[in-house]
């Protein structure tokens, strides 16, 4: 098959997807992507970057700026899509991340080509992440007409896509019908075999501290430091926890940038704002036991995850994280929010233990309780790897479903 991936930070989800396509070798598979990059391929897989070629428009009318970004990617996307035509490609199957608008006006190129989109999320003014946090309330009344408007994308897209492909069933269910019958869910998948339980990892930090499995470490994983991640509840946590841990050190990854949700007013770091906040009731030599290590190599993750003793993951209900996975599959004892779409994964005393996202004192105290129980944070581990394992493994279940719903779509 002639195969055209398109996502604007390409891998991104097709990561695994991608290269294995491309292995075949009667497959000729192609990637459009807006990164700017010097090199023409990857995994054997055509790389073809696109650039826009205007901007915004200044003082465009704030319910439709959104709309008219995506709209400029669609464009730029199907100019570099003409081109591959008149140079004689003719893809089978596309298969596209939606979310930026690039493939919004590909059938416009290729009429006839199947057209399967990755489904990560349909807006809702109420219901999911918007409006969840009632410290963070909008003062504008019309942002249910902004979100009505910013699902536009996702509807043009319902209207020439053939199938789409979703992680979670949570996230599938925020998409309308009728489309959400056309939705197939299959995670991403995790390469178990690499995230693995290592009972003899180390982790050297800033040259001066290392850490080993028998050490207490609470580790918490975002991309972002963010109340989306529910990083403002971790941090109010902290107190508590170090004051009842003597000798317990956390550690935090995550830049200081914004991945979803607002940024903070006058040009602050969500990472500065809560940490300040707590400083004053954390002494200085607890201070010392708390380590931001920003965003660090995937193999150091990796080491994170394995020589954590107890993991948590919050989040609002909205997209599912990666790290929950591979905390999964690195055997952690995981307390994490009891929100959607986290209890398709976390069920309550058997993968991991679920607390209220908001329940600042629950957080600490379970924290805290598995720390001083061993067995239970073993059962919990080891019930979350076979979990990870039998439900989101690469090579044995998310891969192959994957290469068969491209073979459907490809059929069609």
């Amino acid at each position: 098959m002639n195969i055209l991936f398109i996502h604007q930070n390409f891998p991104g989800q097709f990561k695994f997807l991608a290269p294995a396509l491309a292995a075949n070798p009667s497959n000729n598979v192609l990637a459009m992507t807006m990164q700017k990059i010097n090199a023409t391929e990857w995994h054997g897989i055509k790389l073809v970057p696109y650039s826009a070629t205007r901007g915004t428009t200044r003082n465009v009318h704030p319910w439709v700026s959104d709309f008219e970004t995506k709209t400029i990617r669609g464009e730029a996307c199907f100019r570099a899509a003409l081109k591959l035509r008149t140079q004689g490609f003719k893809p089978d199957v596309i298969i596209a991340h939606p979310g930026w608008g690039e493939s919004l006006f590909l059938k416009d190129v290729w009429p006839k080509v199947q057209l399967g989109i990755y489904c990560e999320f349909y807006y809702h003014p109420e219901g999911a992440d918007v409006g969840f946090d009632p410290e963070f309330p909008t003062d504008d009344s019309s942002d249910k007409c902004r979100l009505r408007l910013k699902n536009i994308n996702n509807l043009l897209h319902f209207e020439i896509a053939d199938a789409g492909l979703s992680p979670t069933w949570w996230q599938a269910s925020t998409f309308p019908e009728p489309f959400r019958n056309k939705i197939t869910v299959i995670h991403d998948g995790i390469d178990t075999r690499i995230v693995a339980p290592n009972p003899s990892v180390s982790l050297t930090l800033n040259d001066s501290i290392t850490l080993t499995k028998t050490d207490e470490v609470i580790t918490f994983v975002n991309r972002n430091l963010e109340p989306y991640r529910g990083y403002h509840i971790f941090m109010r946590a902290l107190p508590e926890i170090l004051k009842n841990r003597p000798k317990a050190h956390i550690l935090i990854v995550g830049g200081d940038d914004v991945s979803y949700g607002a940024r903070p007013e006058d040009g602050k770091k969500w990472k500065d704002i809560f940490a300040d906040e707590v400083r004053l009731r954390i002494n200085n030599a607890d201070w010392m036991r708390v380590h931001f290590l920003g965003n660090i190599p995937y193999g150091h993750f990796i080491s994170l995850l394995q020589l954590s003793t107890v993991h948590v993951y919050l989040t609002y209900p909205f997209v599912l994280s990666w790290s929950l996975l591979e905390a999964m599959s690195a055997g952690c004892a995981i307390v994490a929010s009891n929100t959607p779409p986290l209890q398709e994964a976390i069920k309550h005393d058997n993968t991991g233990w679920l607390v209220n996202f908001f329940d600042v004192q629950g957080l600490a105290a379970a924290v805290c309780i598995l720390l001083d129980n061993p067995a239970k944070r073993a059962t919990l581990g080891a019930n979350a790897r076979i979990f990870a394992r039998g439900n989101y493994d690469l090579k044995t279940v998310c891969l192959p479903k994957q290469l068969q719903w491209v073979k459907k779509l490809s059929q069609r």
